[in-house]
């Protein structure tokens, strides 16, 4: 997983409460394998049904990061979604509140949400929204957003994905640094009780 330290990119408003997952990515592409891309699908109905959909916006073409309203990625629990975004090149997404499970997707995919209070993110939305196509900077170490015009604001988020996010962690990844500790205690498992560990089946003679 690639490591999110800090980013500075050009954000992209999408002023829209409820986005959820199908939007982001229609049903009928998750059958694509994924070694194919996502990009193409990503909000591929909505772009063709408005003309003035933010991202065919080509002020907001070279974007990192999406800012949108509150309760991003709700709906179905498709995984499919974070890669559509991170294959479409974002790395982040500002908003007041996440679906869960999206949230949780994003994180172990190297995708950063950022939690805002909603009167920060209608700020924002309101400075993108007039043209500004200035850059955000999203400082995952210090934990702040810088907004265009140099405000900053802080966020939080879980510890433990913090610190994978900051070294390019996934959960294999993460698990694998303790490979030492783990056949330590399995070896001392099997000798303490080893009546507890699977038997394996010999094939009747």
């Amino acid at each position: 997983m690639e490591k999110f330290t800090s980013l500075t990119a050009v954000a992209a408003p999408l002023a829209e409460r409820n986005v959820d997952t199908d939007q982001i990515i229609p049903a009928r592409f998750l059958k694509v394998p994924r070694a194919h891309g996502y990009a193409d699908f990503l909000f591929c109905d909505r772009r063709q049904d408005r003309a003035d959909f933010a991202l065919n916006d080509q002020r907001w073409r070279a974007a990192k990061i999406l800012v949108a309203d509150d309760n991003f990625g709700c709906g179905s629990s498709r995984e499919a979604a974070v890669y559509a975004l991170m294959d479409g090149g974002f790395r982040c997404v500002i908003a007041p509140s996440f679906g869960d499970i999206f949230r949780s997707n994003a994180m172990k995919n190297g995708l950063l949400p950022v939690p805002l209070p909603q009167d920060q993110v209608t700020r924002l939305l309101d400075m993108l929204g007039r043209g500004n196509a200035g850059e955000v900077t999203v400082d995952l170490a210090a934990e702040q957003v810088t907004f265009p015009d140099g405000s900053q604001m802080r966020f939080a988020i879980d510890p433990h994905r913090r610190r994978c996010l900051l070294e390019g962690l996934d959960d294999i990844a993460f698990t694998r640094r303790h490979a030492n500790e783990i056949d330590r205690f399995a070896a001392a498992r099997a000798d303490a009780a080893p009546w507890s560990l699977p038997q394996t089946k010999t094939a009747a003679s």
